[in-house]
């Protein structure tokens, strides 16, 4: 395993019932592990409050990352916050299998976890799917769909035909003599 990632093990064999604080750091290393195309690189700090019983072990995470990200319309790189928390519940079960994004059964005995991976989903799933440079922001980004951004002055206007088509005629004619 990778040192970047092994940093990141949670050693569980052993430990109590009780609650455990552990902190995490990354950087540009971090990301440049998992092959993505989302994040260009950035730094951030973990705070994970372990919560361990005799069936389960919860995993609170609180993120604070400041990531380098490219904007879709300039294509400038800027640097974006983001405050993230999470919450990932490790069972104990006979054989390891994810029951659902939040949710994995560990065997029992399991002597450690390594949290890596639900960092790297949790920060990747934070960013937007529409990244905007800050100078590009308006309150009226939220509902941009539809909005004409550039206009030809040179183009030629359609013409609009005020005519009525006679079949459509033909059709006004017999709604209005149902209404009668």
């Amino acid at each position: 395993m990778n040192k970047v990632i092994s940093d990141f093990d949670i050693n569980i064999h052993g430990l109590e019932d009780k609650n455990y604080e552990y902190q995490f750091e990354g950087s540009n290393s971090f990301f440049e592990h998992y092959d993505q195309d989302i994040v260009e690189g950035g730094n951030f700090r973990v705070k994970l409050i372990l919560e361990k019983t005799t069936t389960l072990l919860r995993l609170r995470f609180d993120i604070d990352a400041d990531l380098r990200l490219v904007c879709d319309r300039s294509l400038e790189e800027f640097t974006e916050n983001f405050k993230i928390q999470e919450t990932h519940i490790y069972k104990y079960g006979e054989t390891a299998q994810e029951m659902s994004d939040e949710m994995e059964v560990i065997p029992f005995g399991t002597p450690k976890i390594n949290v890596a991976d639900l960092i790297s989903d949790y920060i990747l799933l934070a960013v937007p799917m529409k990244n905007l440079h800050p100078r590009f922001r308006t309150e009226d980004d939220e509902d941009e769909d539809g909005i004409l951004v550039y206009v030809d002055p040179n183009a030629e206007k359609p013409e609009t035909d005020t005519s009525t088509d006679p079949r459509w005629a033909a059709l006004l004619n017999l709604k209005n003599l149902e209404e009668q």
